[in-house]
């Protein structure tokens, strides 16, 4: 799974990923400890153009009418995403994102209690989780868009680490981000692959991780 990530600031997402103008009313800073049900900067295409927006960590399905379930949906698992009622929906209609990080946290159970660790990549200073996101309407209200991290098996290192769930993002390595946002299902659909171990970059932090930040 993934819980808790690094946000980075706009004028660094608009550098890297190539998006020209955002939809945001104020600047996106960046923010250490991101937590579901926060609003988080995202990348989806629109029109062919790539369009930086906000939206809420944590899906809220179409037929939903803007309220969010009972259920978690800040990650979505590669094996039901495409038949998942929360997710077909999205899936089907092509919603695809990138969700802009510099690294995440997990939480390693060890003796004694639970170990924090820092994962990042180590070949590139911003990295892209697979996204899938949605727009429900309240009775009367303004939509809600909403966005989900998709998860795979833990890699080798990650299963260490994440020695209970064992599971991870879905990092996507950069000559995949346009596929993920624009390619067939399939083509996309093929780009959830586990980043290479050897590609990363990790380690312990203080155990009193920081409160999850606020935009």
């Amino acid at each position: 799974m993934c819980g808790r990530y690094i946000s980075p600031g706009e004028a660094d997402i608009e550098r890297e990923f190539q998006v020209v103008g955002s939809t945001l009313p104020s600047p996106f800073r960046a923010r250490h400890n991101v937590a579901p049900t926060q609003d988080v900067p995202v990348i989806r295409s629109m029109q062919g153009r790539r369009e930086l927006t906000r939206m809420r960590w944590g899906l809220v399905p179409f037929f939903a009418h803007g309220e969010p379930g009972k259920y978690a949906t800040f990650n979505a698992r590669v094996e039901t995403v495409q038949t998942s009622p929360a997710y077909r929906g999205p899936w089907r209609r092509g919603q695809r994102c990138l969700v802009p990080a510099e690294g995440f946290y997990e939480w390693q159970v060890v003796p004694g209690g639970k170990q924090p660790w820092y994962i990042g990549c180590a070949d590139q200073k911003l990295c892209a989780f697979a996204g899938l996101w949605d727009s429900s309407t309240p009775p009367g209200g303004t939509p809600v868009l909403s966005v989900t991290v998709i998860t795979l098996p833990a890699s080798p290192l990650m299963a260490e680490i994440h020695n209970t769930k064992h599971r991870e993002p879905a990092i996507l390595r950069p000559e995949d981000q346009e596929t993920w946002l624009s390619g067939t299902p399939d083509q996309a659909f093929a780009c959830l692959q586990p980043y290479a171990d050897s590609l990363r970059s990790a380690w312990p932090v203080e155990r009193d991780v920081p409160r999850a930040a606020h935009p």
